[in-house]
């Protein structure tokens, strides 16, 4: 059995680039049917500081990991391209962030799916669904492009 996953995706350290793929390499060894979007400049959001631009992306798959095991790997991924966390929402070389796990509803210390802010980040929204635009919010019921519809015009 396997469940199906959404992915953000994003970097604002060292070789932007380079950390974006390390990633995708990564995710294709955990997930089936893998979907990788258009990598995408965007300013920060939500960060501590002036940080710089983010690259950011978004990966949709299946994988067999249960939720915690999935959350795990993607936390190795994220050391393993050199992530740090000095202090909350500092620079990154890597961010990977579950964003949909199933239809999961989880809130815990550590790990809340889906994802606590992902209907308010077109930087999230946007990636997702040039891949997955009939992809399902459990708590809203609605499909990603209906969320990312509902967001204010870029001015």
């Amino acid at each position: 059995m396997t469940t199906r996953v959404a992915v953000a995706v994003g970097s604002n350290l060292g070789d932007r680039q380079r950390h974006i793929h390390f990633a995708q390499q990564h995710l294709a060894r955990l997930l089936d049917n893998l979907q990788t979007s258009t990598i995408v400049e965007t300013e920060p959001v939500g960060v501590a500081g002036i940080q710089p631009w983010f690259l950011n992306a978004a990966v949709v798959g299946d994988t067999a990991l249960n939720i915690h095991e999935f959350f795990d790997a993607l936390l190795d991924i994220e050391r393993g391209a050199g992530r740090e966390r000095p202090f909350p929402n500092a620079a990154r070389t890597l961010d990977l962030d579950l964003i949909l796990y199933g239809t999961t509803i989880l809130r815990e210390p550590q790990l809340e799916i889906p994802h606590p802010r992902f209907r308010d980040r077109r930087f999230v929204l946007e990636p997702l669904a040039e891949i997955a635009p009939d992809l399902r919010d459990p708590v809203t019921s609605l499909t990603i492009a209906e969320l990312l519809a509902q967001l204010p015009p870029v001015r």
